[in-house]
């Protein structure tokens, strides 16, 4: 079958994988839609992030959803013709993490389209996968599999929130317009935030901020100053989602940011040098957030429902055949929000 490969930083190949073989408790799936993610963009610009490298040929992707082709002998929970939504997480469920309810923090974790591990775990831009049937999460008839494939980064953005704690009443700064902190904007507006206001460097992905529900959005290329006001009387926000990565975007987060706020660090940007005196001064509680767990089903109901509609968010779908452009439009903050292959 045909996946998308990552050989080094700019070698995607479209190439011939085998389908691994499906044990009793697995699935056979075959795979419609998948989202290019900032982490698959990673591995095709640097050929990995941070220590973590791609050390030998890696299928790429996570952000997945298929039909069922087949299941083995001690499946129920679906069946052949089933649609669904792929959860790329398969953790061990054996390990103190697991056993402690973070199955996130596994110690065997593995995580489709990864290099975090040696070999590395294959994923889900090719045209049949198998999975555990714990992966395989059941789709409404009603729900394209294109919108199906955002559920994992909505899960992601769900899992933040969990770590922010309620958001009904408060007021939240998403600094990061791209695709999570777009949906960190849908779920702020879905649980009751009273205001968003949207931080970015470029204008396209601050019109959708606008445009998905932010209540202000800041070119902070050109127009900082408009941020700088809500430094007034210890800052404004009860909650940040640093969802850029940036240093400097953080930092001035921590100065609009109201003594005891909940600042959630969602953004991968390296190590930081942090202002310690201002997060000591304000008693700003920092967070991270790392993937999720049940908020990947959560994600699923939200998009069946229409709860959270994540149409708006998908740019153009790129046939697995041009990954290549599909990568370099998805590069492109300019053009693209969210592209996705169609396999």
């Amino acid at each position: 079958m045909k996946a998308a490969v990552i050989h080094a930083a700019h070698d995607l190949r479209i190439e011939d994988v085998p389908t691994p073989a499906m044990g009793e408790d697995e699935v056979r799936i075959r795979i419609r839609a998948g989202g290019i993610c900032g982490s698959d963009l990673h591995y095709y610009h640097q050929g990995g992030f941070g220590a973590i490298r791609v050390r030998e040929p890696m299928v790429l992707g996570h952000e997945i959803a298929g039909v069922v082709e087949a299941v083995g002998a001690a499946v129920s929970a679906v069946r052949p013709g089933d649609r669904v939504a792929v959860n790329p997480s398969r953790p061990c469920n054996s390990c103190a993490y697991c056993l402690g309810g973070q199955p996130r923090h596994c110690l065997e974790m593995r995580f489709f389209g990864s290099a975090m591990r040696f070999p590395h775990v294959q994923g889900g831009f090719r045209e049949e996968l198998v999975c555990s049937a714990a992966q395989a999460v059941k789709l409404p008839d009603s729900v394209s599999l294109e919108m199906a494939a955002f559920a994992e980064p909505l899960s992601v953005c769900l899992h933040a929130a969990n770590q922010a704690g309620p958001l009904l009443g408060r007021r939240v700064l998403v600094t990061g317009c791209g695709p999570i902190g777009a949906l960190a904007i849908m779920v702020a507006r879905r649980s009751g935030a009273r205001e968003i206001v949207a931080t970015d460097l470029a204008e396209a992905p601050l019109a959708m901020a606008r445009r998905i529900g932010a209540d202000l959005a800041i070119n902070m290329k050109d127009d900082a100053g408009r941020l700088d006001r809500f430094g007034a009387d210890k800052g404004h926000f009860d909650v940040v989602f640093e969802a850029s990565g940036s240093a400097a975007a953080l930092i001035a987060a921590l100065g609009v940011a109201r003594p005891g706020a909940v600042v959630v660090q969602l953004g991968l940007g390296g190590d930081m040098t942090l202002p310690i005196n201002t997060i000591v001064a304000k008693e700003i509680q920092l967070r991270g957030t790392f993937r999720f767990d049940a908020e990947f089903a959560v994600a699923v109901d939200f998009i069946a429902s229409g709860a959270i509609d994540v149409a708006p968010l998908l740019t153009e779908i790129v046939p697995l055949a041009e990954a290549v452009r599909a990568f370099d439009l998805a590069s492109d903050r300019s053009r693209a929000m969210k592209v996705q292959l169609a396999l």
